[in-house]
């Protein structure tokens, strides 16, 4: 009986598609636990007209919150910036990641040094990350301003005026810039490894026989580099889209908003209308927009690498 019971066992996990089901079991239970079950709870949410203080869906009001976001001004600036940062980091990011693994592609000294210290940004927490800026673009004591000071472009007689400080965080022009600029300081590492990982799959002897033909840099570049490229160029962009659009813990910690509404963006808009105002149907209302805008930019970005991999 144990000699069969044993065959038994053995036969029944040897098969694939109980063993297949088995591995993924975890993976799936993750999935439908922790973002499954929230998203459906959002949904329902966001047509209800719950609140902290009665958080339970007792009643279904349609599109009503939908309809009292577009008629809100700040969810129409958050909407506006969220899209504008997104789309300056990307192209700036998908340049300064193209150059940077064009650089490491080839060797100098102290390359590893260099890689290391490219690194960093990635590897360093964001609130930490984020208390760093804050001093670089602090109204007072920045040292970005005292270094522009000292050059002449700050102060008397300054290209950019009398005044010895930018106020980066107080002006709706420079808290986009700054924003900006951190996110692409936090997110160039990753897309310069992932840049840097098709440059490398490139075969060698495509840039040599452009070089024997007579091929510059540019050239290259533009006719063998990028299209060999365009397949990893779109999963940096989709990745960076999706983190860069849903992230709200830059603008938490460096502008909360401001001035005013100025640097306002959807996700963090959705913690002060649903948390800290207690809105949770106007605040799951205000996240779930994001979702068809997400969802068209990874549609599109997969056809391109899927239509650029079959050319």
């Amino acid at each position: 009986m144990n000699n069969n019971g044993t065959a038994k066992s053995a036969h029944f996990i040897d098969q694939d598609r109980r063993l297949g089901w088995a591995m993924l079991s975890p993976a799936v239970i993750y999935i439908v636990g922790f973002i499954g079950v929230p998203f459906v709870l959002a949904i329902l949410l966001s047509f209800s007209n719950a609140t902290v203080g009665s958080p339970g869906i007792h009643k279904l009001v349609g599109f009503e919150n939908y309809i009292s976001l577009l008629h809100q001004p700040t969810f129409t600036t958050a909407l506006k910036n969220s899209i504008l940062i997104t789309f300056l980091t990307l192209v700036i990011l998908l340049v300064l990641a193209t150059i940077l693994s064009e650089l490491l592609a080839i060797e100098f000294r102290y390359k590893k040094v260099f890689q290391t210290l490219l690194i960093l940004p990635w590897a360093m927490p964001v609130s930490l990350a984020a208390i760093a800026w804050l001093w670089l673009l602090d109204s007072q004591f920045s040292p970005i301003d005292w270094m522009l000071t000292q050059i002449g472009i700050l102060g008397p007689g300054g290209f950019l005026g009398p005044a010895r400080h930018l106020y980066y965080l107080g002006r709706d022009v420079l808290a986009i810039a700054s924003i900006v600029t951190v996110n692409i300081w936090r997110l160039l590492p990753l897309a310069t490894v992932i840049v840097l990982a098709g440059r490398l799959s490139i075969p060698q002897d495509r840039f040599d026989q452009a070089k024997i033909d007579g091929a510059g840099f540019f050239r290259t570049l533009f006719s063998i580099t990028i299209p060999a490229l365009m397949p990893v160029l779109t999963v940096a962009i989709l990745f960076t889209a999706l983190v860069v659009f849903g992230d709200m813990t830059t603008v938490a910690l460096l502008t909360r908003g401001g001035p005013g509404h100025a640097s306002q963006v959807l996700p963090y808009w959705a913690f002060l209308q649903g948390i800290q105002g207690g809105d949770l149907a106007g605040g799951a209302a205000v996240a779930l927009f994001m979702l068809p805008i997400l969802l068209v930019v990874a549609i599109l970005a997969l056809r391109i690498a899927y239509r650029s991999e079959e050319a």
